[in-house]
C-alpha cells in the first residue's frame, strides 16, 4: 500500500506547522449541512463544509487516528492519504470521499491563513472578481427535505401561475440566472416505477416552461432540474419539446449511473443537458466529458472531493470547451468555497445558490453586509475562505437528535 504520510525532512520553521484536531457537526438549515474545522498549533482554525446527509462527522472523526501530527499546508497530499487510508471505508468513492471534500476546504482555509493569502489564490489564479449565481427555486410550496425523502404538495401548487410568480419575485431580488424543479407529482401518474412520462406530463412541463419564459422574457437564463427521473425515450421527448425556449439547460434527465444513457440524451437533443452532482472524482466524470455526454458539467466540490479535484474536472471539460457550473447546497462556508474555485477556474459559469428559505443564511457569518447583492458574490480578498462562523448561530441551528440517532426537532423551515 502506498504510503502517504509526511516523509519531508525539511520544510522552514515558519511553515512547520501541525495539525491538532480534525472535528465536524451538522448545522440544520434547509438541508443539514455538514461543517468542519480543522485546529492546529499555529493557532489558526481551517473551516470547511462536506455535501449534506449522515455520516461525515463520524468519518472526519476517524481521520484524526492518521491527520493528527501532519502539516496542514501538504493539502492534496492529505486528501491522497485519506483515500488511500480509507480505501477499505469506500475510499475511492461515496462518504469517505465526501468527508475528504470538506476536510480539503477546511485545509486550503487553514492554508490562506497561515500563509496569508485567499484560498483562490492557492489554487493559481484569479480570472474574476464576482462569481454569478443562479437562484434555484420553488413553485408555490417548496417540497420538504427530510431524511432523504422528497415530499410533494398537492398537485395545484405547481401550477404554470405559480412558477411564473415565483420567477417574477426572486428575478426582482436582483437574479439574472434562475433554475426550477420540473419533476412534479403527475409523473409517478400511471406508475411510479418505470420512469415513463405520459403525453399529458410532458404538455404539463411545457406549459410550466411556457409560463416562466412569459415572465421573465429571453434575457434571463433559465434552467430546469429533473432530479434523474426518467427513461431515455421519456427525456428525449421531454428535451425536444422544450428546445423552442432555449434553456440555459435542462439538468439531470435520466439517473446517473449509467454514461452511455446520458451521452444518449444529451445528444438528441439542442436543448442543452447538465449533469455531474452525483459523481465522485475526476475519474467518474472523464469519460463523459470526452464522449461529450454532457453539455454542461455540474460537479460538487463538497462531494466529489474538494475544490483541487474539482479543478482536475474543470481542467477535462476546458480541453473540450465545456463550462462547468458546480451544485452547491450549501450553507455560506461551502458556497465561499465555490467561489473561490469560481474566481480560480477559466471556464466556470454559474453557481448555484440555494437557500432563499433559509433567512438566517447571512447569519451564520460575521459580517455586516449579506454575501449576495444583485445576483453575484464578491471573491473575498482576506486570507483562506476570508469568512468567519458566528458560533452562536451555528450553535443556536445544531441537529439535534435522541439516542437512536432520530431528528428531534427540525428548524429547517423556521
Amino acid at each position: 500500500m502506498r504510503d502517504y504520510s509526511s516523509h519531508v525532512e525539511r520544510r522552514d520553521p515558519a511553515r512547520d506547522v501541525s495539525i491538532t484536531s480534525l472535528d465536524a457537526c451538522v448545522v440544520e438549515g434547509n438541508f443539514e449541512w455538514n461543517l468542519i474545522k480543522v485546529e492546529t498549533d499555529a493557532g489558526v482554525t481551517g473551516i470547511g463544509e462536506a455535501y449534506r446527509g449522515g455520516g461525515v462527522p463520524e468519518l472526519v472523526e476517524y481521520t484524526n487516528r492518521f491527520l493528527v501530527g501532519e502539516n496542514p499546508l501538504d493539502v492534496e497530499r492529505l486528501v491522497r492519504y485519506i483515500f488511500q487510508e480509507m480505501s477499505g471505508h469506500g475510499g475511492t468513492t461515496g462518504k469517505v470521499v465526501t468527508a475528504a471534500s470538506g476536510i480539503e476546504i477546511a485545509l486550503l482555509d487553514a492554508a490562506g491563513k497561515i500563509l496569508d493569502l485567499p484560498v483562490y489564490q492557492l489554487l493559481g489564479s484569479k480570472y474574476r472578481d464576482e462569481v454569478r449565481l443562479y437562484c434555484d427555486c420553488h413553485a408555490g410550496e417548496a417540497y420538504a427535505v427530510e431524511d432523504g425523502a422528497t415530499a410533494y404538495a398537492d398537485a395545484e401548487a405547481y401550477s404554470p401561475e405559480a412558477y411564473a410568480a415565483e420567477a417574477a419575485r426572486v428575478t426582482d431580488m436582483g437574479f439574472d440566472a434562475l433554475k426550477f424543479d420540473l419533476d412534479l407529482p403527475a409523473d409517478n401518474d400511471p406508475d411510479p416505477y418505470n420512469g415513463r412520462l405520459t403525453n399529458a406530463a410532458i404538455a404539463e412541463k411545457r406549459e410550466i416552461v411556457a409560463a416562466v419564459r412569459d415572465e421573465i422574457g429571453d434575457e434571463i437564463d433559465l434552467a430546469f432540474d429533473c432530479h434523474w427521473d426518467y427513461s431515455v425515450e421519456s427525456a428525449k421527448r421531454l428535451a425536444y419539446e422544450l428546445e423552442p425556449f432555449d434553456l440555459m439547460w435542462l439538468e439531470d434527465l435520466v439517473p446517473p449511473e449509467n454514461m452511455a444513457a446520458q451521452t444518449e440524451v444529451t445528444k438528441a437533443t439542442r436543448t442543452p443537458v447538465a449533469t455531474g452532482e452525483n459523481r465522485f472524482r475526476v475519474f467518474e466524470l472523464t469519460d463523459l466529458i470526452y464522449d461529450h455526454g454532457v453539455d454542461v458539467v455540474t460537479p460538487d466540490p463538497t462531494t466529489v472531493g474538494g475544490l483541487t479535484e474539482t479543478m482536475r474536472i474543470a481542467d477535462r471539460a476546458e480541453e473540450n470547451y465545456m463550462p462547468m457550473s458546480p451544485h452547491n447546497v450549501c450553507s455560506p462556508v461551502g458556497t465561499m468555497a465555490c467561489v473561490h474555485l469560481g474566481a480560480a477556474v477559466p471556464n466556470f459559469d454559474l453557481l448555484e445558490f440555494h437557500a432563499l428559505e433559509v433567512p438566517w443564511w447571512d447569519d451564520l457569518l460575521v459580517r455586516e453586509e449579506p454575501l449576495i447583492d444583485d445576483g453575484v458574490i464578491q471573491v473575498p480578498e482576506a486570507p483562506g475562505l476570508g469568512i468567519e462562523l458566528d458560533e452562536s448561530v451555528v450553535d443556536a441551528h445544531l441537529l439535534d437528535v435522541n439516542a437512536t440517532g432520530h431528528r428531534v426537532s427540525d428548524s429547517s423551515h423556521e
